[in-house]
């Protein structure tokens, strides 16, 4: 069975470069650099991202971030718990702007 996502796609993510290899070179560049060690560990930024990965529904990043996660030594209990994070602030994000419903239908509902 075909998927629209096809995981051998994400090791051919650099061919995105092929015509504008400029670009291509500062997001690789910037890429690289967020993922570093700084203030937080290598360890915590592969988590941020699993969860993020998980938020904003990138199928190549779930993969490439599950198997960061495990090298940089997260276990499944810590990565689960990093996407009830991600899907905690999602659904809030997602009550919270029923306030704007709430707001508009109380000026329609005059």
């Amino acid at each position: 069975m075909e998927h629209y996502y096809d995981a051998k796609d994400l090791p051919r993510f650099p061919e995105i470069g092929k015509e504008a290899p400029e670009l291509a070179k500062k997001f690789f560049d910037w890429a690289e650099a967020v993922m570093a060690e700084g203030a937080l560990s290598k360890r915590e930024k592969s988590l941020i991202a699993l969860a993020v990965a998980h938020a904003v529904q990138c199928p190549y990043c779930m993969d490439a971030y599950t198997k960061a996660c495990l090298e940089q030594g997260s276990d499944l209990a810590e990565m689960t718990e990093a996407l009830h994070v991600a899907s905690y602030i999602r659904g809030g994000a997602t009550l919270v702007h029923g306030m704007q419903m709430r707001n508009q239908a109380d000026k329609l509902s005059m």
